[in-house]
């Protein structure tokens, strides 16, 4: 079965715009979503107004903050101070990845970690993994609302992640490890080290796959009726689209899905849920309700 992710986003962001009326009914203001966006990156830029389109769907405002590339990392700071600082913003993000003249962390550190609607500040990854009330990154915390809007079985299984990120990968086998639901799997962490990769992922119940390499996993990896999820979204040139480029998954789609009881497609499976998970992390944070 294919998992839709445009229909779940498109459901939450149903129920999110739902609360925002309630919220505005009842004398509150709208939650404020800003975003700074470094440089002029093409996928970022799409990304970014991704967003904000999301933002107007649900009732949200939201906040861009542009600026360029040759920023230096201390107006950049001083960026995110500001954000910090303003009552009105619930919270923000800043698009990566930065510049390389930009240290990543020092920024993600700078971010206040009740306005850290990303889920990346050490405090943030910190409660997560004792199990405390977080903002969870969005892409794993996307792929735990797939599972359990499809009522996908976890407990016992044996999940296996490709990738260890700090955005993707450890934050999702932290949380398909812990107890609740979805989670109780018993997981395994493989990377580009790991030694008889194929052997490991064979035995998966559940595959997530995070390794950003185009059609990494091919169907003789996959065990027959395993959950297949996909996590990229690689830009590749194509001679079918209009554009000249499309979005290619880290996982053979075509020769895979037959094998499986569940897979999500590139594009319409994670990305969707990002931005979703996205909105629901601030519509959190305007209600105070992490911190």
């Amino acid at each position: 079965m294919i998992i839709d992710g445009k229909l779940i986003s498109k459901q939450i962001k149903e129920e999110i715009a739902e609360e925002v009326k309630q919220i505005i009914k009842n004398g509150g203001r709208k939650p404020n979503l800003a975003v700074i966006l470094v440089g002029e990156d093409g996928g970022s830029q799409s990304y970014v107004s991704y967003k904000i389109k999301a933002c107007k769907f649900v009732g949200f405002e939201s906040t861009t903050i542009l600026l360029p590339k040759t920023v230096s990392e201390s107006e950049l700071m001083a960026e995110v101070e500001g954000l910090n600082n303003n009552d009105g913003i619930d919270g923000f993000i800043v698009q990566l990845p930065l510049p390389k003249h930009i240290d990543e962390n020092k920024i993600i550190e700078a971010i206040s970690p009740q306005k850290d609607v990303d889920g990346f500040h050490p405090i943030n990854v910190g409660r997560m993994s004792v199990g405390l009330p977080a903002y969870i990154s969005a892409t794993p915390l996307g792929i735990t609302e797939l599972l359990k809007r499809y009522k996908i079985e976890t407990s016992g299984k044996h999940c296996v992640v490709l990738g260890r990120s700090n955005i993707v990968g450890k934050p999702m086998a932290t949380l398909m490890s812990r107890k609740g639901y979805p989670g109780n799997s018993t997981v395994t962490i493989c990377h580009s080290r790991t030694e008889n990769l194929k052997t490991i992922t064979q035995t998966a119940d559940i595959l997530i796959v995070a390794m950003g390499v185009p059609d990494f996993v091919s169907a003789d990896m996959v065990k027959d009726g395993a959950v297949v999820i996909d996590v990229g979204t690689t830009r590749v040139r194509s001679d079918k689209t209009k554009s000249g480029w499309k979005l290619k998954g880290d996982v053979k789609y075509n020769e895979v899905a037959p094998k499986c009881s569940y897979i999500t497609p590139v594009p319409g499976g994670v990305g969707p849920m990002t931005i979703a998970s996205l909105l629901k992390n601030t519509l959190l944070a305007a209600k105070n309700e992490i911190f």
